[in-house]
């Protein structure tokens, strides 16, 4: 794995060189100030650096990009690109990480800037600096689309570089990385593009030290969304951990939860629910057998043998266990109702409220569903593991009784089938992972 980062980071410096030396080549003389506007920039970026906070999967998010990015409309010039180049280094090596990271994450720093650079140039823009006499207004309309341009086409850029490098890393799907960063900062996104714009005209027009006091506020927003996703973040390893602690006691079903949720969002999906919708699913999988850490359950689930009739009854409180448990929870309430009744039947045989057909919630549904399919699919000592074909042959007999015929019928339809049954599908949705592509710019 390593061996394919690095390769994957080589290719990036190759296209970073590449990209420099088109820069080098078409940049003007550097405009007056342009230096001192470069040194001060990067101070800022520095500052940013230093403030930097740890995302899932060793990934760091900053707002230096902010910095970076105002460099290429106030000194759009090759020197700006050695001036981060080397900020980055330098904050890579202070963190220690791997040759191939801080291979990868200065190449796709500079790489990405340099396409601004020449993006931003090739439509017509010009440093901020010789335009510093223009109003706010002019100066949108003489370089507001160059500027536009050239932030879209970088953040396109650092999106497919970083996802692709982390997905390999990673060994998952690209695609999937870049859905979860997306999800976690959008808000980010949106605001950078007219922050970048506006932070670019107050160090022109008013030089270095109204830059630095427009980056404390700046810098004071970015640590309330930081201590926002810290406490997502967090709630999310407070779940896993609950869920590890439950399944700690069953070794035959150790991964159970973690299994489920990746069915239930590959089926939540297939049938077509909005992202927010399938966030709710993931967590109630994942939470979906939460009311076994009561004790009374701990000698059932170590139990070597099928289950007494008196025994089994016990076992049927653990949903209600488990709603009763994430009811106290303010944050959780939602999902009350699908971890309640993801036992229940189609046909109202189920537990622990016998409801039937939609009077069982959709979430409920889908988690009943994902459940039986990895019961069916995981080895007990007390049965073998059901082929794939011999799991359709169930799905087909428990449909309309078992299990709601629409979701039965669009998880046998081809297409969903295949994706179900892929070994490279994809994790589970609703959680905050990695992260660099607008908010945090590098990998690793």
């Amino acid at each position: 794995m390593r061996k394919r980062q690095f390769l994957f980071a080589c290719v990036v410096f190759i296209l970073a060189i590449t990209a420099g030396v088109l820069v080098v080549l078409n940049s003007p003389p550097i405009p007056d100030q342009g230096v001192k506007a470069i040194l001060t920039l990067g101070g800022l970026a520095v500052v940013a650096e230093m403030l930097a906070f740890l995302l899932p999967h060793g990934a760091r998010g900053s707002i230096a990009f902010i910095p970076y990015l105002t460099c290429v409309l106030v000194v759009p010039h090759w020197s700006a690109l050695i001036v981060i180049a080397a900020i980055t280094t330098v904050s890579l090596l202070i963190r220690q990480v791997r040759p191939e990271e801080l291979l990868f994450n200065v190449s796709q720093q500079t790489l990405t800037l340099a396409i601004a650079i020449l993006v931003y140039q090739g439509l017509g823009g010009q440093s901020f600096l010789i335009l510093g006499a223009a109003n706010l207004a002019v100066l949108t309309r003489l370089v507001g689309l160059a500027a536009i341009s050239a932030y879209a086409v970088s953040f396109m850029v650092n999106t497919v570089i970083v996802s692709s490098f982390i997905a390999v890393k990673d060994g998952g799907s690209a695609f999937s990385v870049w859905r979860e960063v997306k999800l976690a900062t959008i808000g980010i996104d949106l605001l950078a593009s007219p922050i970048v714009f506006v932070f670019a005209y107050i160090y022109s027009k008013w030089g270095p030290y109204a830059a630095a006091v427009v980056w404390v506020p700046i810098v004071g927003l970015r640590q309330v969304h930081k201590t926002n996703l810290e406490l997502e973040q967090t709630n999310q390893e407070l779940l896993e951990l609950m869920v590890k602690s439950i399944e700690a006691r069953d070794p035959y079903t150790s991964g159970h939860s973690r299994r489920v949720q990746r069915y239930s969002v590959l089926i939540a999906r297939g049938l077509g629910l909005r992202e927010s919708e399938i966030s709710a699913v993931s967590k109630a999988a994942l939470l979906h057998d939460v009311g076994k850490i009561h004790e009374k359950y701990g000698t059932l689930l170590s139990k070597m043998d099928r289950l007494s009739p008196d025994e089994w009854l016990i076992m049927q409180e653990h949903p209600a266990d488990g709603a009763d448990l994430v009811a106290t929870m303010t944050r959780l309430r939602e999902l009350v109702s699908a971890i309640r009744h993801h036992h229940e039947n189609w046909d109202g045989t189920g537990y622990p409220d016998g409801l039937s057909g939609d009077r069982i919630p959709l979430a409920a549904r889908i988690i009943r569903f994902a459940d039986t399919i990895d019961a069916m699919t995981t080895q007990r000592p007390y049965r073998g593991a059901l082929t794939e074909e011999q799991v359709k042959q169930e799905i087909v007999r428990c449909r309309a009784t078992q299990f709601d015929p629409a979701i039965a019928d669009r998880v046998l339809s081809q297409s969903a089938w295949a994706t179900l049954f892929s070994p490279s599908a994809p994790a589970q949705a609703g959680r905050t992972s990695l992260s660099l592509v607008r908010d945090a710019r590098q990998a690793g």
